[in-house]
């Protein structure tokens, strides 16, 4: 079917750059996407799907219904804009700059792509436009409702800063999860002190400058590389309060942080978060079943060796549930910065050839998954 696929792709290109663009004008923070979801919610209807709104608060779910027997299969697109405090580079207000309206624009295009082929579809195909991700806790909402229910895996794509046309796959990596305690001390400079020693248990810090940006890609393509194990710590004091934050890869690595922290506290009280936020974890035969397939319909493929330390992901509670793929949509023009495809960062402006790209490439995926 891919040759159908790649012809229903291209002539949705104009009017999905359109969808894209309207939602970036009207960006939605966690919990408010009631406008994108309605946007989502129509094309979907449009499109013959069966819709159910207001799942996990402005959650849609969009099933497709394939002419044959076959597995079903889930694909998940978030749509909340990314709020001022999580800006890099002075943001002052909501703003796409971590591609989900890039993601929400794929997850339609793809459901419209095989809407348009369903006599000649197998499976059962569920469509997850997710809320609340970038405060983590849109999936969890979704999961609530019984959003996976009946699923036998789940894809998605996020934006990255490769270059547009590519994909890069995620196996046995993803993202790490978060771990924070709240250490109350004895005095201010006692805060201050501890929040000094916690803070040097970092091992990475985020890149200031694009050579140190070329380097984190250069990082997460290398196997063995230096973020093969890491721990990304970030601690602060106030007043007589130490606040501590970290991500850690491997994830069981978050259990020796806390002892470290614990001993340099000195029996200070230290109060863990009680359930640490989980790791993404893409299962190895899955990512590299995709990157077969994907190389197969002549799409470019890259392979992550490490997680990226600095952000997490609550695509990592549906993966928890059932297998899947998360996997990076390259969105970096030919010339371009490499910052302009670095999500949540002020200059981040994607190539918008890379929806046609993604489209193509899971449209394919998933028909190919839901025949078994």
């Amino acid at each position: 079917m891919q040759h159908d696929i790649d012809t229903a792709a291209a002539s949705l290109d104009a009017s999905l750059i359109a969808l894209r663009r309207d939602i970036h004008a009207h960006p939605e923070l966690a919990g408010h996407e009631a406008r994108t979801a309605a946007l989502v919610a129509a094309r979907m209807r449009a499109a013959g799907l069966a819709v159910t709104t207001g799942v996990g608060g402005h959650g849609v779910i969009a099933v497709l219904e394939g002419a044959r027997p076959g597995r079903t299969i889930a694909y998940r697109a978030d749509m909340d804009a990314v709020p001022p405090h999580a800006q890099s580079g002075g943001g002052t207000e909501p703003a796409h700059l971590c591609g989900h309206d890039v993601h929400t624009t794929v997850g339609v295009g793809v459901a419209e792509v095989l809407a348009g082929l369903r006599d000649r579809l197998a499976g059962r195909h569920v469509f997850l436009f997710q809320p609340a991700e970038e405060d983590l806790t849109g999936a969890r909402a979704m999961l609530a409702e019984d959003a996976l229910d009946g699923v036998d895996e789940i894809h998605a794509l996020h934006c990255g800063p490769m270059p547009a046309g590519t994909i890069t796959v995620t196996p046995g990596n993803g993202l790490p999860g978060l771990d924070t305690c709240v250490i109350t001390t004895a005095s201010p400079g006692d805060a201050a002190q501890l929040a000094t020693d916690i803070a040097e248990l970092g091992t990475v810090t985020p890149p200031r400058s694009p050579g140190e940006l070329e380097g984190l890609i250069t990082d997460l393509t290398t196997p063995g590389g230096r973020l093969s194990t890491f721990v990304y710590m970030r601690a602060s004091a106030v007043g007589d309060t130490v606040h501590a934050a970290w991500r850690t890869w491997p994830e069981d690595r978050a259990e020796t942080v806390r002892a470290d922290v614990t001993a340099l506290a000195d029996d200070t009280g230290v109060v863990f978060t009680a359930e640490p936020f989980p790791a993404l974890v893409c299962p190895e035969p899955d990512a590299l079943a995709l990157a077969r397939h994907l190389r197969a319909t002549g799409v470019p493929v890259g392979v992550a060796h490490a997680a990226t330390p600095f952000s997490g992901e609550d695509f990592a509670l549906f993966l928890r549930r059932v297998p899947g793929t998360y996997s990076y949509l390259g969105v970096r023009r030919p010339g371009a910065p490499l910052v302009t495809g670095f999500p949540h960062d002020t200059a981040f402006d994607p190539d918008e050839t890379a929806i046609g790209t993604g489209v193509r490439a899971m449209a394919g995926w998933l028909a190919a998954r839901a025949a078994g």
